[in-house]
């Protein structure tokens, strides 16, 4: 399928639109014949002949034809504006839904910035062709036509003369055609680049202010600048290269009929009138061989969107989130000898051979250094990845078997890297459980030891939190994002390094809170601190992918293995006894 059937499988659904703004198109190039046909009956029979009784008719008829025209002319754009906009519309709603389908391989190898391009710029210049571009192309197309048999009837060896013309210009169009094409796809790239690079600004600019950076920063930026640039100026190139001849050789038709033409009428061949009204067809001639280059640009910037676009389109996601079925579960979680590596290092594991029991109210404490695989093992749990090797069981079926978004439905995570909406705190503590009350919201927020310092904002729970939580602490913000977990309400809860930014005291406040709510719930804990997974019902000691120890935590510290030192290094020793 190419870029023009792909289009018009959002278009047509606008075709009977579409077909009577059409009929509106050849009406207005059919009637652009009268007024240069009316043009030289004046001159012919009102001024030659002296027929002035016929002056008001003509002029008349030359009047209502040009406001009858402009008013199709003014139906066609706004039908096709519309189409476009329409068809604009539900691209950019087809591509969001397909990245709420697209799972984290696919944003771990995809730039923001790059996303944000196609939604914006790429979607915009397809809407650019099916709103301007193409009834422009139509028209030229026809204006071309009825120009040359219009002219055939007048003079045909001056017709002749000026499309002697045209086979160039077909060479040169289709020549800067060729050289276009990767040009504007390259335009489209540098594009992205510097969306990405300046989205990625933007979002950390509080460490760039904190490391002073701002001087390497705007250098960076200037390079990507630069760099766009010269992709347009490649762009200009291409355009300088062959738009002056085409301009030229389009002018060349003006200066060939005023020749060739006044010979004819010296020589009585035609009369003056013939010539005025072969001169009004002119510039349907010449309009077309001036704006093809212009034409021959946005064609090839619509293409190079459309693959950009239709790249996003036709990535299938490693899991599918198709099903609907309805899934209730209780908790039962099996690591079965399960291994894992990213698609794009398929020679190293982050997970090698990890095997597990954990049972509906109990708690398995994970524990590690950083890049040990910790949060990729819970990521399999949620199937945000699958195993390479192995086998994850949930409630002793394969977590293959469920629909992905219904498994999800019944997991709750708190993520390393907290985020919030711009939204109000309510909103925010209500994501995944919109139809919470009030009282249930605020029951979490205690639980998460969020209550007291909400309840002090001066809008309380309706205060608006900005941009990803900008005027929050780390730790508010991870309290609020746990008091997120908690209203979902899920028969299993993952706290991906919780409360590290919160202090001893808090932490010990929130674990009693979170020991009598989690009775029924299986609960991950990933932590770098011995007193957050310490009562846990299982321990797993992770070192490079491998779970090195496993155990409760008075099993592990008799071992005096990994957990052991570890232990030593937080707690110390009291008495010559590890309490």
């Amino acid at each position: 399928m190419n870029n023009f059937q792909w289009i018009w499988h959002y278009a047509k659904i606008y075709k009977g639109r579409m077909v009577l703004a059409l009929i509106f198109v050849v009406m207005n190039a059919i009637l652009i014949i009268v007024n240069p046909v009316v043009s030289g009956m004046l001159v012919d029979q009102v001024i030659d002949q002296g027929k002035g009784n016929l002056l008001v008719p003509l002029l008349g008829i030359m009047i209502g034809i040009t406001l009858f025209r402009t008013i199709i002319r003014y139906l066609y754009q706004m039908m096709f504006e519309r189409i476009g906009q329409n068809v604009l519309f539900q691209l950019r709603k087809d591509m969001y839904k397909k990245l709420q389908e697209l799972d984290f391989d696919f944003f771990n190898h995809t730039r923001v910035g790059d996303i944000m391009a196609r939604m914006t710029g790429d979607t915009d210049a397809i809407r650019h062709f099916v709103s301007w571009v193409s009834y422009n192309i139509i028209e030229c197309i026809l204006w071309f036509v009825t120009a040359i048999m219009m002219m055939a009837t007048i003079n045909l060896p001056l017709m002749l003369a000026l499309v002697v013309i045209t086979p160039v210009i077909y060479f040169l169009t289709m020549k800067m055609s060729k050289e276009a094409h990767p040009v504007f796809f390259d335009i489209r790239e540098s594009f992205s680049r510097l969306n990405s690079m300046v989205e990625e600004n933007i979002g950390g600019n509080r460490v760039v202010k904190a490391f002073a950076r701002e001087p390497y920063e705007i250098e960076k930026f200037h390079a990507y600048n630069e760099d766009y640039k010269q992709k347009n100026m490649a762009s200009a190139k291409v355009s300088g290269k062959y738009l002056p001849w085409l301009d030229m050789l389009a002018g060349s038709l003006n200066l060939t009929t005023l020749v060739l033409g006044g010979w004819f009428v010296i020589q009585g061949q035609m009369s003056l009138g013939n010539l005025i009204t072969f001169n009004g067809f002119l510039w349907m001639l010449n309009q077309p061989m001036r704006m093809s280059g212009w034409l021959i640009n946005d064609v090839q910037r619509f293409s190079a969107s459309c693959v950009k676009i239709r790249q996003v389109m036709n990535t299938q996601a490693t899991i599918p989130v198709e099903g609907e079925e309805a899934v209730a579960i209780q908790g039962y979680v099996t690591f079965d000898h399960v291994s894992f590596h990213f698609s794009d290092d398929p020679n190293s594991n982050v997970l090698e051979d990890v095997s597990f029991k954990i049972a509906p109210g109990q708690t398995l404490g994970i524990l590690g250094e950083t890049g040990s695989g910790k949060t990729t093992l819970v990521n399999l749990v949620a199937r945000f990845y699958d195993p390479t090797s192995g086998r994850v069981l949930i409630d002793g079926k394969d977590a293959k078997s469920y629909p992905v978004r219904q498994l999800r439905e019944n997991i709750s995570m708190v993520m390393q890297d907290v985020f919030l909406f711009s939204d109000t705190i309510e909103d925010n503590i209500a994501f995944g459980n919109p139809y919470a009350d009030e009282a249930y919201i605020q029951r979490v927020a205690e639980i998460a030891d969020a209550h007291h310092f909400i309840s002090r904002m001066p809008e309380g729970y309706e205060t608006i939190v900005g941009e990803r939580g900008v005027g929050l602490s780390g730790g508010q913000k991870q309290r609020i994002s746990l008091a997120r977990a908690l209203a979902k309400d899920p028969a299993i809860l993952i706290l991906d390094d919780t409360t590290s930014a919160v202090d001893m005291e808090t932490e010990s406040k929130i674990q009693k809170e979170l020991t009598a709510l989690t009775d029924a719930k299986t609960t991950f804990i990933i932590a770098h601190r011995i007193s957050s997974v310490r009562e846990a019902d299982l321990i797993l000691m992770m070192e490079k992918g491998r779970v090195v120890e496993a155990g409760t935590h008075q099993e592990l510290v008799a071992k005096k293995g990994f957990y052991y030192d570890v232990y030593q290094k937080q707690l110390g020793l009291v008495d010559g006894e590890v309490k």
